[in-house]
């Protein structure tokens, strides 16, 4: 049996130990596939039926809507052991509202939702799992629309950093300002500002 790190994931979210990790379903080989993706390769796109969650075994990938007119907005980064999917795409007859492109190459855990779905339903601690998945992907997608909302792109910028040190410097530029709703030259302003030495007054 492949040593699958969607299951490693899935036991983090159900807060198993993993020394207590029950073995994957004796099918799970057919239904949770390897998938490498190179560099700017999109594991799916904007209108694609999909239905599958991932788990990122290796790299970093972005996820990303078209408006009418072709610009593009970023709408999260995704590193290891992220876990990701579109939920329109798991409904049925549904497809991706947007699409998720390969920053660096990847390597990817694809596995099928109705399978898993019946997985969990007949195991409560898979079931459990993916219930914290949900509320974890929310509650991620919703501090993005406060942040976005409610924050000066100079606090969104902080915020990001604060949430992702990692990824602050791993990303291209271009598509982190995207992802903070300003432009690029508008962070690098901010990144100037907030690297330059504050200058003590004068003692009296």
């Amino acid at each position: 049996m492949r040593d699958w790190l969607c299951w490693q994931v899935l036991g983090w979210l159900a807060q198993v130990p993993a020394d207590q990790l029950p073995d994957p379903p004796a099918d799970a080989e057919r239904h949770v596939q390897l998938v490498p993706l190179r560099k700017g390769q999109r594991l799916f796109d904007i209108g694609q039926a999909h239905p599958y969650v991932h788990v990122l075994r290796r790299g970093c990938v972005k996820t990303l809507y078209r408006g009418a007119d072709g610009q593009e907005w970023v709408q999260a980064f995704f590193d290891e052991g992220s876990f990701l999917c579109s939920l329109t795409s798991l409904l049925p007859g549904g497809v991706s509202s947007y699409a998720c492109e390969a920053l660096e190459p990847c390597e990817v855990e694809r596995i099928d939702y109705a399978w898993l779905e019946a997985t969990a339903r007949a195991h409560p601690l898979w079931q459990q799992a993916l219930l914290m998945g949900w509320k974890d992907y929310a509650t991620r997608r919703e501090q993005r629309e406060h942040l976005l909302l409610t924050h000066t792109p100079e606090a969104r910028y902080q915020a990001f950093v604060q949430q992702h040190p990692g990824l602050a410097q791993r990303v291209p530029q271009q598509d982190l300002a995207r992802h903070l709703g300003i432009t690029p030259v508008s962070l690098s302003r901010i990144r100037a500002r907030l690297r330059a030495p504050t200058i003590a007054p004068p003692a009296v």
